[in-house]
Parts: C-alpha cells; structure tokens; sequence
C-alpha cells in the first residue's frame, strides 16, 4: 500500500516554557535522528508562553510551533498531540538532557506492538549532576515502588520525561490533568486501560538551564502521590475501613454480651466504646473511598469501569436513605429496649455497664444510619457530573474550567 505525500509516521514532542538556551539543539538532534533513521516526521514544540524568544528559535530550526494558553507541563504535552500529526509520538523535554539523536528503541518498540513506551533512566544510566540526590534515592524509587505495589506493573520509572506512544491510544486515556503529575497520568491510565506498556533503557544528561529547575520537588511529588491515591481509593480506604468495620464489629457483637478474658487481660466497657468507634470510622473510610472513585470518574479520571464502581452502580440515592433509616430505627429499638431494662430493674440495683452493652451498639447504628443518608445524598450529588462518554481532552480554557484547581500546575517540564 502506497503512502500518501503528507504522511507523517513519528511526531517529536517537545514541551517547552523558557528554553531558549536549549531548545535550538534539542530540535537540532530530533531532525537528525530523523534524517539518519529515514522516518518521516515532524518536530512540534508545545511553548506555554516562553518570553525569551524560545518559540523563535525553535521554529527556525524548523519546528513546529504549538501555542499552549495554560501553564503547565500536562497542558503543554495534551496539547502537542493534540495537535500531532504522525502515526507516534515522541515526547521529551526541551531542556537538554535527553538523547534525542538516539529514539531507536523507543520507535521499534511501538513498531513491535506496544502502545506505550516510557524510558528507564536507572536501567539507562544518570549522568553525574543529572538528578538531585533527593530525586534519585528517595522520591523517584519511592513513588515508583507505590505505583508498582497500587497497580501491580513493573514500571520502574514513573517519571522519565523521555517517552512515546501511539496517537491512536490517546482517546482511551481522557487524559486531563495539567502539572507535573500528567507524567503518572499518563502510566497509570494506560494500566488501567489495558494498553501494552513497555520500558526501555534511557540515558538522563544534566541539563542545559541557566536557572533553577521548573521542578519543586515536595510540591510535585505530593501532587504525583496524590493522584496515585486517587486513581487507587480501595488502597487508601476501601480495605482500612473494611478491616476496621471487621475488627470492630466483632468486638462490638462479643463484648455486647459481656466481658472478655484474653490471657488474664479483662476487655469490658471501655473496649466497647473503642470498638463502636473503630466500626463508625471503617464506614467513613468505606464512604470516603466511595466518594473519591465517583469523583474521579467525574473529573476524567478514570478511564474504564471497575469492580468498585460496579459494586456502586446500583447504590441509589433511595437505596442509601433506605439503608439509613432501617439502621436508624435498629438503633433506636436498641436504645429503647436499653431504657426499659433499667426501669424494669431499677439502675440503683443493676450494673450501669449491662446497660451501656445495648447503649454504646445502639448509639453506634443510629450515627452509622445518619451517615449512610447524608453520604447517599452527597453521592448523588456527585453522580450527576459523571460523563457516560468523554472525548479527546485538550487543555483548553474549558477543559481547565473543569479540573479541579488543586489538580493544576504551574510547571512545564519533565519532573526528573
């Protein structure tokens, strides 16, 4: 089959916000790796605003310019491909510290099948000076070993900024956030999608900057946590608050019938109340999880179904004041039959603490009812926003609009 003219296989990618100093030679080394490979391609810079002339000297070396509206580096690289025109992209950052004379593997290992392609720079090689030691022992291997240990693939640099895929996977991904952390947007959602994700070695140089580094390391390895969190809420809520309603309940429901001996170590009253308590907070913990998965789904960021929202489908907002009331009333019954025992008995003549064994669980279900009816509404306030289908995101002024302010950022550079 005959390809057209304007056939573009490989687009290069460069996010780019000030730099003027580099930029010119990285463009340089992207049209020799294309002229010595034989690929026909096309070099765009993504300028966030630059106001040292970046842009200018990027296009003169014949790049391709895409002006970004927003700040950022997820908004610089949304809206590059966007704007591509080849079959796959290249993305790398214009400050020179990647090779990009030499994307061989990176090519081949989409020409092979694979629809995501990130590079290893400990695999690779760092270059002395190339990455703060913070960066290199700490935040990178950390929040790496998270992202491997939350969604079980052996990915083991979340955050090289040197990467490639293939422009047909864009629409799967809804990818939307605008700061430092699209870098684990992009490797997670591509996870959860199903895509075929693979590494290869990669070189890290120092780079080219005259300034300091557009990276904040606290403020950015936070919002790359936090939005591991998001995309994983079973991790952060779903299983504590199972184990606490677990381990509560049981106490709850044994020491309701009296006191416990383990080991010569009376459990009485006292472990009672702690055990109501564990069971309210494991509900909070369940009905927070449940609030971060709808939330996500409303913000674009959640690409695919998943056990946790098909468990949440059905739960409507009758069904939840339903729930709410039935524990309510249980509780209320409980309370009841508590006050009637002491009236009967006469609580100058009876233990105060038999009493507080129907009390305390009957306490416990009417908030657990009150909570399940305010968090049924709050729910369904929520569920409103959900999009049955969410097109290519591009970051524009609308596309922004929708994010939630926290989730932007002001960076426009790889967070090495």
């Amino acid at each position: 089959m005959t390809q057209s003219l304007d056939f573009i296989e490989l687009t290069i990618l460069l996010p780019c916000l000030n730099e003027a100093r580099t930029v010119g030679a990285c463009v340089e080394e992207a049209a020799l790796f294309l002229k010595r490979s034989g690929i026909r391609g096309e070099i765009v810079v993504a300028d966030t605003g630059s106001h040292d002339g970046s842009a200018t000297i990027a296009e003169s070396r014949g790049a391709r310019i895409v002006r970004v509206p927003l700040r950022g580096y997820g908004a610089a690289i949304n809206a590059g491909c966007f704007e591509a025109r080849g079959l796959f992209i290249v993305i790398a950052d214009a400050d020179g510290s990647y090779d990009l004379a030499n994307l061989d593997e990176f090519v081949e290992a989409l020409h092979r099948g694979a629809e995501l392609v990130v590079g290893n720079r400990f695999r690779g090689g760092i270059s002395p000076g190339a990455m703060p030691w913070k960066n290199r022992y700490i935040g990178n291997p950390v929040l790496s070993w998270i992202g491997k240990l939350l969604f079980g693939k052996q990915v083991g640099d979340f955050h090289c900024g040197l990467r490639a895929l293939r422009k047909e996977a864009l629409p799967k991904l809804q990818l939307s956030t605008t700061g430092m952390e699209f870098a684990s947007e992009m490797i997670i959602k591509s996870l959860l999608v199903g895509l075929k994700v693979v590494e290869v070695p990669t070189t890290l140089r120092p780079d080219g900057r005259e300034g300091s580094s557009h990276l904040r390391p606290w403020r950015d390895g936070w919002r790359h946590l936090r939005l591991m969190l998001l995309f994983a809420p079973r991790f952060l809520f779903l299983y504590p608050g199972l184990a606490l309603i677990g381990f509560g309940g049981v106490l709850l429901v044994a020491l309701s019938q009296g006191p416990i001996n383990v080991f010569g170590v009376i459990f009485d009253i006292h472990t009672l109340l702690y055990a109501a308590f564990m069971v309210l907070l494991g509900a909070q913990c369940l009905m927070f999880g449940a609030f971060v998965h709808v939330y996500s789904r409303v913000a674009g960021l959640k690409p695919m179904s998943s056990p946790l929202e098909r468990l949440l489908k059905p739960a409507s907002l009758e069904l939840g004041v339903l729930a709410g009331i039935t524990l309510v009333v249980a509780g209320l019954l409980g309370t009841i039959s508590g006050v009637l025992d002491w009236s009967v008995q006469g609580f100058v003549y009876m233990d105060p603490r038999n009493g507080f064994r129907k009390i305390v669980p009957s306490t416990a279900l009417m908030f657990l009812g009150v909570q399940v009816m305010i968090s049924s509404f709050f729910m369904g306030v929520l569920k409103i926003g959900i999009r049955r289908e969410s097109p290519l995101s591009i970051p524009s002024q609308s596309a922004s609009a929708r994010l939630a302010p926290e989730l932007t950022g002001d960076s426009a550079q790889d967070p090495s």
